[in-house]
Parts: C-alpha cells; sequence; structure tokens
C-alpha cells in the first residue's frame, strides 16, 4: 500500500469531518485512493474510510457476504474487533448487500441512549454513485437551508433510518462512499425528506 500511513490518513479524516459537518456536501480521496494497491472486495475509498475511523478500542460488523477476507485485513490494520450487529461501534455494508439485509441490521444495531447519544453506531455504507440530485432533502444542523443528495439507498431503508431517529438526539450516523472515492454523510442529527421519483 503506498500510501502514507499518516499524512494521508489525516487527510482522509478531515474530508470525512468536513463531510459530517456539512451535511450532504461531497468531498472526493480519489488521489488517495488510487495509490491503494491492495485488492480488496470493498471499494479502496471504503478500506481508507476504515483504516482512518478504526482503532483497537472500537469494535465493526460487515453486511456482506465477501466478508471473511475483509474483516481479517481490517482487524490487522486497525486492530479493531469483529462483533454482532447489535454490538458494534461500526457497520461496514459492502455494494453487494440486500435491502432486507441492511433494514434488519439498522433495526438491531446500536441507537445510543438519552444520556449518551453518541454511543450509536456509525454506518459506512458502499454507494453506486454519491451525487448532487433530489433523491433526498437533508435540514438541520451544519445545513444552510436545505442540501439535495442521491445515495442509492431505498426509501423503505430511508424510512427504517428515520424511524431510528425519530427521538433526538437518537440516531444512526452515515457515511456514504462511492466507487468515484466520493463520500458524504448524512448524521443521525439530519432530518431526511425522501422525495416521489415521478
Amino acid at each position: 500500500m503506498a500510501i502514507d500511513q499518516v499524512h494521508d490518513m489525516q487527510q482522509v479524516y478531515r474530508k470525512l469531518l468536513q463531510s459530517m459537518s456539512r451535511p450532504g456536501t461531497i468531498s472526493s480521496i480519489r488521489e488517495i485512493a488510487e495509490r491503494v494497491e491492495y485488492k480488496l472486495p470493498c471499494y479502496r475509498a471504503t478500506f481508507l474510510s476504515v483504516m482512518t475511523l478504526l482503532d483497537a478500542e472500537v469494535t465493526f460488523h460487515i453486511l456482506s457476504e465477501k466478508n471473511q477476507e475483509l474483516i481479517e485485513k481490517i482487524s490487522e490494520y486497525t486492530l479493531a474487533k469483529y462483533a454482532a450487529i447489535t454490538e458494534a461501534d461500526f457497520v461496514i455494508v459492502l455494494q453487494d448487500d440486500t435491502e432486507a439485509s441492511i433494514i434488519e441490521a439498522m433495526e438491531r444495531c446500536k441507537n445510543g441512549n438519552l444520556l449518551d447519544p453518541q454511543h450509536s453506531a456509525t454506518w459506512i455504507i458502499e454507494s453506486p454513485l454519491i451525487a448532487k440530485e433530489a433523491e433526498l432533502t437533508l435540514t438541520g444542523p451544519g445545513i444552510k437551508q436545505e442540501a439535495q443528495l442521491q445515495v442509492g439507498l431505498t426509501p423503505e431503508i430511508w424510512q427504517t433510518r428515520n424511524e431510528r431517529a425519530s427521538e433526538y438526539p437518537l440516531g444512526i450516523d452515515f457515511i456514504f462512499i462511492d466507487e468515484q472515492a466520493q463520500l458524504a454523510c448524512v448524521p443521525r442529527t439530519t432530518s431526511v425528506v425522501i422525495l416521489e421519483v415521478e
């Protein structure tokens, strides 16, 4: 892996932080992702984000049929431990996962509590394409008026997410990553309206 473990990871972290503090903002880590030399069962940008965010203090769960190789790589590089969906601090959703599997996991994952809402799961979700299109309207902290975002999740998945976020400030943080190494975030405090497609 021809990436700088300090400098490049700091850049990825800054992009993630920028996107999380400005929901709906699309950032790119393509230049760094292109330097990842491993053949992985996930997007290169997904692996970079995981390497940046996970460490020995956290747990993770992967939703995918191809997870064993990735579990080993993530554990090797971050020292994070694999856990059941109900215990995982991070949930990684690869592009091959199904709507039913995502919804079931979302209903069971950590959602925080009123004393510690930050003890909810952060989801890292692979998307075919992230765009500023009218699939969703986002409002809330970090958004001036509203933002438009398209990430390719079904309305049913968003409805499940909204149900989990209905008791403010509880909910799930989403980080979306696409094949072009673009990323966008939808924090648990963001209100999401699913737009009708004509």
